[in-house]
């Protein structure tokens, strides 16, 4: 018998006591070397992005490895590429002109928390940006995952070893107990909370006492405005929904047309493979998703359409690849209106697109504000009154939003972790990369002196005999004042 959850908080002290060791030694290499670690890192993870990709739909059953390898490769290759050149180094900027230098600064030990429906992915995606940015980096895996994110963290450790990494530059908890975690978040040494994962997880990284960088739940709408080239908007979609069977916090969970494009829309879709749930259907598939205690029931994560049917008892066609439910209300308690890591979608119609657009707001404060959404649309005009009214960090234009919010199909950076905003309850609302896992020291020159900003000389130091000529006042007026004073206070 031993006390798994004390031997656990010792495990990791004795990680963040190496950690701190290799992040002293990691914080005296040059840009050059950390470069040669990063790449190297990059590279054995997308020779890799199969195996991981397998082992991890194998642990968890979520998702498909097919589709997990392009997220491994985007948690490696593409996530490299787009960082390789980035300053993050000693001086990063200097301007003579201005008298100003810019200093990058490590912020020591990144706590990265790795989710498991992105394992393996995000395990190369945080270790690539947390050492890019001089950090040594501790992995907290999922219990779910850990087989898959321990290999994917023996892969990173090699390959950082090969290219001259301090030793311990990354770890890996092994012993994983939720003491484990809350300990390494609240731990002294730690610089940054990088945290993927449920929303409990994301507040707990905020009530810490370390700065933290976390994401909320998803719950994006999909609006699809007349204008739009239907038949693409509906495969962007589906596509979408179904890569790697929704997993990707980014994609789309409703979707929202105007009435006089619904039917298109409809036939579209059921073109393409989507099956229209009836109202008994609804329901039924309803009290799947949604648990009594009003959390989305877990075990439909990346479960494919067919399955999730299976799952409630419904009878569909072979070739339904996403399930959509004809919705009206938005609310806590209706399952469609919420985060559904699977392919089902709600289905809402509105008068018009400014109905349309009230309704993508209803959804987003109901779960996900801040996060994404996608618009699909040529009207370059009702695009824009979308970009300045939706309350999220993310608006996708014309692209599946799973892979255009992480990056793949759009120029954002490409990422695993995708801020919220304030609104959010984010400390950003950017695809998280190495700018932000890194201080930034600003030296300045004295540009200017005091008497300037005045606008002025510096005044001569005033005497008495000076203030009293500024008041106008004579000798012999300031000994009659002082006379009637004292003659006065005699009185009292």
């Amino acid at each position: 018998m031993f006390d798994r959850d004390l031997e656990s908080i010792q495990a990791l002290r004795d990680i963040m006591r190496r950690a701190k060791i290799a992040a002293v030694a990691l914080a005296k290499l040059s840009q050059e070397q950390i470069d040669c670690i990063c790449a190297e890192i990059a590279s054995a993870g997308a020779a890799q992005a199969e195996p991981l990709a397998k082992l991890a739909a194998e642990e968890t059953g979520f998702g498909r490895w097919e589709d997990k390898v392009l997220k491994n490769l985007l948690g490696s290759a593409m996530t490299w590429d787009y960082c390789k050149n980035m300053k993050t180094i000693g001086l990063l900027r200097e301007d003579s002109t201005a008298g100003l230098w810019e200093i990058g600064v490590p912020v020591g030990i990144v706590a990265a928390l790795i989710p498991s429906t992105n394992p393996t992915s995000t395990t190369l995606y945080k270790a690539i940006i947390s050492l890019k940015a001089g950090n040594a980096v501790v992995i907290s895996p999922h219990p779910g995952a850990k087989r898959s994110i321990l290999a994917a963290v023996e892969i990173v450790q090699q390959a950082a070893a090969r290219a001259g990494a301090p030793e311990h530059a990354v770890q890996a908890i092994t012993l994983t107990t939720m003491e484990a975690t809350n300990e390494l978040m609240r731990h002294r040494d730690t610089g940054v909370i990088l945290a993927t994962g449920g929303d409990a997880m994301v507040r707990a990284a905020y009530s810490s006492g370390n700065p933290a960088i976390g994401v909320g739940p998803g719950n994006g709408p999909a609006f699809i405005e007349k204008s739009a080239d239907i038949p693409t908007a509906v495969r962007h979609i589906i596509e979408s929904k179904t890569f790697d069977n929704g997993t990707i916090c980014a994609s789309e969970q409703s979707v929202v047309v105007e009435s006089a494009a619904a039917q298109q829309v409809e036939t579209e879709f059921k073109a393409q493979g989507g099956h229209f749930l009836s109202a008994s259907e609804s329901e039924q598939l309803g009290k799947l998703l949604l648990r009594p205690n009003g959390t989305i029931n877990p075990q439909v994560v990346g479960k494919s359409a067919l399955k999730v049917a299976e799952m409630a008892g419904i009878s569909v066609p072979a070739s339904a690849r996403v399930l959509l439910s004809r919705q009206e209300d938005v609310g806590p308690r209706n399952p469609y209106a919420r985060e559904k890591l699977c392919p089902v979608l709600a289905w809402y119609v509105r008068p018009d697109w400014e109905s349309a657009c009230l309704c993508c707001m209803d959804l987003l404060h109901n779960e996900g504000v801040g996060h994404t959404m996608v618009i699909h649309s040529q009207n370059q005009a009702v695009i824009r009154e979308f970009a300045l009214q939706k309350p999220v960090s993310r608006l996708l234009v014309n692209t599946p939003a799973a892979l255009g919010g992480v990056g793949a199909t759009t120029s954002l950076a490409p990422a695993l972790t995708l801020g919220c905003g304030a609104i959010g309850g984010s400390a950003t609302s950017d695809n998280v990369t190495s700018m932000h896992l890194m201080d930034v020291r600003r030296v300045a020159w004295g540009k200017t002196e005091l008497s300037s900003l005045r606008g002025s000389s510096p005044a001569p130091a005033s005497t008495p005999s000076t203030q009293a000529n500024k008041l106008d006042i004579t000798p012999e007026q300031i000994a009659e004042i002082t006379r009637k004073v004292m003659q006065r206070l005699g009185q009292i």
